[in-house]
């Protein structure tokens, strides 16, 4: 029960600012490249872009744009053939636990239960079995899924996998949420649950979340900005602050500064997809 106040005590931090300085992301002139000679292939090219900590940004834009590979030089999975990522200063090399990483597949360990899965990070990172214990409580808590605990992957729906996939990425307290299209294989009213569900545990929380989208609504929905990138070689093009009220609600999408903003990102995708398709037969 002290674990789980202390845990609880430590996202009120975050909130009311006393963690507010951790989990800014700054890109710096990245571009990454594949392959040599004729079969070099640039998927994102010049880009840079900084994000404040605690600010919720999306990455927009059409299919084969660089989004996901940006994504990946943040996480560590790519990195860039030029420029630097660095988090709160401190340069990208590799992988590490100050940012999480959700996917659009679960990616869950099929033959751990849910509660293992979650409690794997704070094991893997050291921590007493107390600790871990009650880490992957509180955060099994915080997603609804606490009568699942000892369910495995397989025995769950899409989405709860998903909302498990949440709890294990936090479960190391990152400054740093990163996701990649994770809501895209949910049906309709899962997708909207979940993403009302992301900004509870987004405005609890207090993290940095860059998300990657090709949904436009999506996008305006979660996001305080939205980054609409080129087609490829990727870049960002357009950076589009998103002035709507929070807490959101689904009719949010109503409102004509929604229609508006949407209408303008859809302007620009449009001319970017058709780009990307006289690309490719040429």
């Amino acid at each position: 029960m002290i674990g789980r106040v202390v845990k609880l005590e430590e996202r009120a931090a975050a909130k009311t600012g006393r963690g507010a300085d951790k989990g800014r992301i700054l890109i710096e002139r990245v571009a990454v490249t594949y392959g040599r000679g004729a079969h070099m292939h640039m998927a994102v090219t010049q880009t840079s872009l900084e994000i404040a900590p605690g600010e919720f940004v999306c990455l927009l834009g059409p299919s084969g744009c660089g989004k996901s590979t940006l994504l990946n030089c943040v996480a560590g999975y790519v990195r860039p053939s030029q420029g630097q990522v660095s988090i709160d200063g401190v340069p990208v090399t590799k992988p590490g636990p100050d940012r999480g990483m959700v996917f659009q597949q679960y990616s869950l360990f099929p033959w751990k239960t849910v509660f293992d899965n979650v409690a794997f990070g704070p094991r893997l990172a050291g921590k007493g079995d107390a600790e871990a214990t009650s880490t992957a409580r509180t955060f099994l808590e915080m997603v609804g899924l606490s009568r699942f605990a000892k369910k495995y992957p397989g025995e769950l729906s899409g989405g709860m996998q998903q909302r498990v996939g949440i709890a294990r990425a936090l479960a190391n307290y990152p400054a740093v949420l990163l996701m990649d299209e994770p809501f895209g294989a949910l049906d309709s009213q899962t997708r909207a649950m979940m993403q009302q569900n992301l900004l509870r545990i987004w405005d609890e929380f207090g993290i940095t979340v860059l998300f990657v989208t090709h949904d436009v609504d999506e996008a305006l929905f979660l996001a305080d900005r939205v980054l609409v990138m080129s087609a490829s070689p990727g870049r960002v093009i357009a950076d589009l602050t998103v002035p709507l009220e929070r807490p959101r609600l689904p009719e949010i999408a109503t409102e004509e500064a929604f229609v508006r903003l949407k209408r303008r990102c859809l302007d620009i995708i449009s001319v970017e997809s058709l780009r990307a398709f006289e690309q490719q037969n040429r």
